[in-house]
């Protein structure tokens, strides 16, 4: 199975994006899958994960919010009330089970957000 995050852009401090995790060779609905941020400095940042049966552990409540779509066989983050420091390299992961994990295993090609005015 292999992940593909897409979606991202430049985006004004305090705007919303959605970006999206679809995958080849899988079916999305079957794992838990993760987003993971890497910030430009700074080690890669697990964010949100949703589990096989829509538990949800998110990091930025309250700004960020994952979901799933079976029928369209993707999982969404959607941002909001972005800020400077969200700016960064976004990516999909899973370890192929079912509930969230401490690590990740397997991971998609990332797309750049980028927060500036």
């Amino acid at each position: 199975v292999q992940l593909q995050a897409s979606g991202g852009g430049l985006v004004q401090p305090g705007g919303s994006v959605r970006l999206s995790c679809t995958a080849s060779g899988g079916t999305l609905g079957h794992y838990a899958i993760g987003w993971v941020r890497q910030v430009p400095g700074k080690q890669r940042e697990a964010i949100s994960c949703i589990s096989v049966s829509d538990n949800n552990i998110s990091t930025m409540k309250g700004r960020f919010t994952i979901s799933r779509d079976n029928a369209k066989n993707a999982v969404y983050l959607q941002m909001n009330s972005l800020k400077l420091e969200d700016t960064g390299v976004y990516f999909c992961a899973s370890d192929f089970g079912t509930d969230c994990p401490m690590r990740y295993t397997n991971w998609g090609q990332g797309t750049q957000v980028t927060v500036s005015s």
